[in-house]
């Protein structure tokens, strides 16, 4: 199986999985403010010993919460080092064993062989290989399946208030890696699962008084798969990217950005269900419609809701940042809507990195 075949087997991110401390409350908390549904968990009472899950969804979007159940566990030293974060971005193939035997082929390093789980809703094959830091990439074969989400998990009813905030898909997942670093994991991206790379933003176009940073947006053929990938660039201060890493342990998911197909009301409904968003200054919306063009969406409104537009010969975007979910300064979400365009907000750069500065200024990491 050639790399060009692996590129081709795959269909899209499965799901996420997040490593975090009480899989309980983390779920509560991305029902209420992500509007995402509890569908299927694992635990004690489904024979799972060591570690809970519960899995949330809506539309194109399925989070894994998982926490350990006892001392000691490999589980407990991810989230002691890193605090909750994401460890499993599974991506979805028609076949697992042969994604999984052309990544090692390529180079990748595997962690679970293709590994057979049944139960009366069908089967699943699921293998991992090691990706930057301590994330690493399933490749999940659930064509034979018709349960809640694999075997060992047992379905949940999703609760009668349903909080509907409009997101329909996962956009773009991006990776924080050290100094240097970019390019080995593009090359990875590139070599072992046939990604190709979309962008490139150098020091000069991603830069402020303060920081810098450097990114490459790879992605697979089909383009459903998009997995920016940054590194910090030396700046007169310490750049989001270095305080990710020093907060983070290392290298990881910097932020999910979640696809609405209106983005003011997910905003709104977002931040009534008490997620917090950066702010950028007024000034930013006085020559907007001089940059972007005409839009669809009424200024006053954008203006409100803090919402980013940004052009390009394709089309349009709107995009807004969230604070982190979390108490440490690492994991955050985005919220974006695409009207035409498939970029990335290059010309919001500045002003989402000098709002993000003034939030790390606030916490005394700039």
């Amino acid at each position: 199986m050639s790399m060009h075949d692996v590129e081709q087997t795959l269909d899209g991110i499965d799901y996420l999985e997040f490593y975090v401390s009480n899989a309980r409350q983390a779920a509560h908390f991305y029902r209420t403010t992500l509007g995402l549904l509890p569908i299927a968990y694992a635990g004690l009472e489904t024979g799972s010993r060591d570690r809970c899950s519960y899995v949330l969804a809506r539309e194109g979007v399925r989070f894994v919460l998982t926490a350990p159940l006892v001392p000691d566990h490999p589980i407990g030293a991810f989230v002691a080092r890193h605090g909750d974060g994401v460890k499993d971005i599974a991506l979805q193939v028609p076949d697992a064993t042969a994604a999984y035997n052309a990544a090692l082929h390529a180079g990748a390093a595997g962690l679970l062989e293709p590994t057979v789980s049944e139960d009366q809703h069908g089967r699943v094959i699921k293998a991992t290989i090691a990706a930057y830091g301590e994330v690493v990439h399933s490749f999940v074969e659930r064509k034979a399946y018709t349960g809640p989400f694999m075997p060992g998990f047992t379905s949940l009813t999703p609760p009668d208030e349903d909080l509907d905030t409009g997101i329909v898909a996962i956009d773009h997942i991006v990776a924080n890696v050290e100094t240097g670093m970019m390019d080995r994991w593009v090359a990875y991206y590139r070599d072992v699962l046939g990604f190709r790379q979309l962008h490139h933003f150098d020091d000069e176009a991603i830069s402020t008084e303060y920081s810098a940073l450097m990114s490459k947006v790879m992605q697979n053929g089909t383009g459903r798969i998009k997995l920016p990938i940054n590194e910090p660039a030396k700046g007169r201060k310490k750049s989001q990217i270095a305080e990710f890493l020093d907060y983070f342990g290392g290298p990881g998911v910097q932020h999910i950005a979640l696809e609405s197909n209106d983005i003011c009301a997910t905003v709104e409904t977002l931040r009534t269900a008490g997620l917090r968003f950066i702010t950028v200054p007024a000034t930013y919306y006085d020559d907007l419609n001089e940059r972007v063009g005409p839009l669809d969406e009424n200024l006053a409104t954008l203006r409100e809701y803090n919402v980013l537009v940004d052009r390009d010969e394709e089309g349009y975007m709107l995009q807004i940042f969230s604070q982190p979910l979390q108490d440490r300064p690492t994991l955050f979400v985005e919220v974006i809507q695409r009207k035409g365009s498939r970029g990335f907000g290059k010309g919001n750069f500045k002003a989402l990195f000098e709002a993000i500065e003034r939030e790390q200024d606030r916490r005394g990491n700039l």
